[in-house]
């Protein structure tokens, strides 16, 4: 059963991810449209640190340094400000999952269960072992590195000495979307999506679950039509916390009891942003919307990009920005979705949402290329 499940995971992965460069479930991407720029995305430094290839590499930023890795498991520290080479890092295994930094601590794990920890000077502080491969960022947040792993569990450990606190650990169906999903922590919950639609909210002094909640109920005749796994991150502010499902429903909860406040379809494998009163998300299809976050009514959407697999939001300032799998950086208007600024990196795709850098912010391509890049 292990095996099926794997090979399912690695299948959907597949059909997720479409074909780069061709046409994607059938339908071509849409061609980049002429517009005038009223905005000029802008590179101050660009380096570039080798392949990610399939695994979920993130940067990660801290007041002080910039930290990237590679899939051949070579870890950076680049200064924020130029980009220049601090120190780097032979891991000794693949990196499988994005880099996580805070506390003076520099954490990445591995293919097989590996999870190291280090100083902001390179130093190694400790290597653990979890319940399986690490895809996603972990996140160190009072004492404690929260990680999740690829069987759905999340476990914490002291970011002193990488021994285990807590471990929360749910049933999973036979077939699930492989994603590099990890987890949102704050003011002491957190907070995670998971297969077949569900939200949970767990303590992170002890990992007791405060809530669950249903995003998205399994549809169809078949297995694979019967998938609703929230495969991306969940957005959270002080009042509500909103998540979507692939091939699902998007929804929005009160953070304290769980209790819904709306729910839609929208199908979404990539991710949402939530910013005051609006919700932004980027959908299976690649159409950019803005949702009222009281509602869920349609505020306005952008099907300019459509089937070229639109990475999930970023927002700042006045701009909704989202990468694409050609290698272009999109600026869009968060006031009516119109397009503002465009960029083209090295033409790998850009698989995630960038990063906050400063005034500006970070991103990382497929192949390798860590760019910081303001809006002007």
């Amino acid at each position: 059963m292990r095996l099926a499940r794997s090979t399912a995971a690695l299948i959907l992965a597949v059909l997720l991810s479409g074909c780069f460069g061709g046409k994607l479930g059938g339908r071509e991407p849409a061609e980049l449209r002429e517009f005038k720029p009223a905005a000029k995305l802008e590179v101050r430094w660009k380096r570039n640190v080798g392949e990610v290839g399939n695994a979920g590499l993130q940067p990660a930023v801290t007041p002080d340094g910039v930290y990237v890795a590679n899939a051949d498991g070579e870890l950076f520290r680049l200064d924020p400000v130029s980009g220049k080479k601090i120190w780097k890092i032979d891991i000794g295994f693949k990196i499988s999952g994005a880099v996580g930094a805070g506390e003076d601590l520099v954490v990445v794990g591995g293919l097989k269960s590996e999870l190291v920890a280090f100083n902001a000077d390179g130093k190694v502080r400790w290597a653990s072992k979890v319940s399986s491969e690490v895809l996603s960022a972990p996140q160190i947040v009072n004492g404690m590195v929260v990680v999740r792993t690829s069987d759905g569990r999340i476990a914490a450990l002291s970011a002193l000495d990488g021994k285990r606190q807590w471990l929360y650990e749910r049933a999973t169906p036979t077939l699930i979307v492989r994603n590099h999903a990890g987890v949102v922590v704050q003011n002491g919950i957190v907070f995670a999506g998971f297969a077949a639609g569900k939200l949970a909210a767990i303590s992170l002094a002890n990992g007791a679950v405060i809530w669950e909640s249903a995003v998205s109920q399994p549809r169809g005749n078949t297995e694979l039509e019967r998938i609703s796994d929230i495969t991306s991150l969940p957005a959270v502010d002080n009042n509500s916390v909103c998540a979507v499902a692939f091939q699902g429903r998007i929804a929005c909860f009160d953070i304290k009891q769980g209790a819904m406040l709306w729910s839609r379809d929208v199908s979404s494998d990539k991710g949402l942003a939530l910013k005051h009163n609006y919700l932004y998300v980027s959908d299976a299809e690649g159409t950019v919307m803005a949702l009222d976050k009281s509602s869920g009514s349609t505020l306005w959407k952008n099907d300019q990009l459509f089937m070229r697999q639109v990475a999930a939001p970023f927002l700042m300032d006045k701009y909704v920005l989202v990468g694409d799998f050609e290698g272009y950086l999109h600026a869009l208007s968060r006031e009516d979705g119109s397009l503002l600024a465009r960029i083209k990196t090295d033409g790998s795709p850009i698989l995630f949402a960038p990063v906050l850098l400063g005034k500006g912010f970070l991103l990382q391509t497929q192949d390798g290329g860590v760019y910081s890049i303001e809006i002007n």
